[in-house]
């Protein structure tokens, strides 16, 4: 039988982007018809999804950093983005297949459907970037912080919601506008384009994982500021680190004195 959870296995089981990108159209739109039921639990989720031969994955220390000017710049940049975006599409979908250890409401399956949609997007968008200057994604290497984050937080929803979208993609919004405005003073309103379109969603995507967050700790008993900070503590041992896009953080529904502590 076909239900989310399986169409979303399918998204995760697919290694080649063209194959993701298409699994995951096929999620989105049968959701949309209305009818697709949510599913019974997996027997398993896949700890790591599919992944194409390349690109090669190197520790995050090891990458050379981004840059904003000059052909092979730009080519770096978009790279970076757009295995970031690749894996979101994963992620989204990993909250989808997962039997977590509380019963969800239909609409937070419907919110995760739409980010894992607009993730494909991004990806999309970045590899047409990346064709137009005569690459594709897979030549240069990648780290897999992302995914590794995923791994920790794999056996409980409040710990995924607070790390990924709440801590690793709301960094995101703190640096992009900044990114934005290096590309648009290096003559690059292409790229800068791109990324005012996935800087948008991110707000979005951000505020899901707030909203789910906060739906879940009150349904559990727990103070939802504390136990962020409790997630963060015991995930994030490194803290958060200034500077802070506080209008962006707002639109997503995080208060200040959440990650200003």
């Amino acid at each position: 039988m076909t239900t989310l959870r399986t169409l979303g296995l399918a998204v995760l089981s697919a290694a080649e982007p063209a194959d993701k990108l298409a699994a995951v159209r096929q999620m989105a739109s049968a959701w949309d018809e209305g009818a697709l039921e949510i599913g019974a639990p997996l027997p398993a989720v896949p700890d790591r999804p599919a992944r194409p031969h390349s690109p090669v994955l190197m520790p995050p220390k090891h990458m050379p950093k981004r840059t904003y000017a000059g052909k092979a710049g730009r080519i770096a940049l978009i790279h970076a983005l757009a295995h970031i975006e690749f894996n979101a599409i994963d992620l989204a979908c990993d909250i989808v297949c997962r039997q977590w250890d509380a019963d969800m409401p239909r609409e937070f399956y419907g919110d995760w459907v739409e980010v894992a949609r607009e993730e494909a997007d991004h990806f999309d968008l970045l590899l047409d970037l990346l064709r137009s200057l005569d690459t594709q994604y897979g030549d240069l290497p990648a780290h897999d912080g992302l995914w590794q984050a995923a791994e920790k937080t794999a056996h409980d929803l409040l710990a995924r919601l607070a790390i990924v979208p709440m801590t690793l993609e709301a960094r995101g919004l703190d640096t992009t506008p900044s990114g934005i405005e290096k590309l648009r003073r290096n003559n690059d309103p292409i790229t800068a384009d791109a990324l005012e379109i996935i800087y948008r969603d991110e707000i979005k995507h951000v505020a899901a994982g707030v909203r789910w967050f906060s739906y879940l700790t009150k349904a559990k008993a727990l103070e939802p500021e504390d136990h962020y900070h409790e997630m963060l503590a015991r995930y994030f041992p490194g803290g958060l680190k200034e500077p802070f896009n506080h209008d962006a953080r707002a639109l997503a529904g995080m208060p200040v004195s959440w990650y200003c502590f």
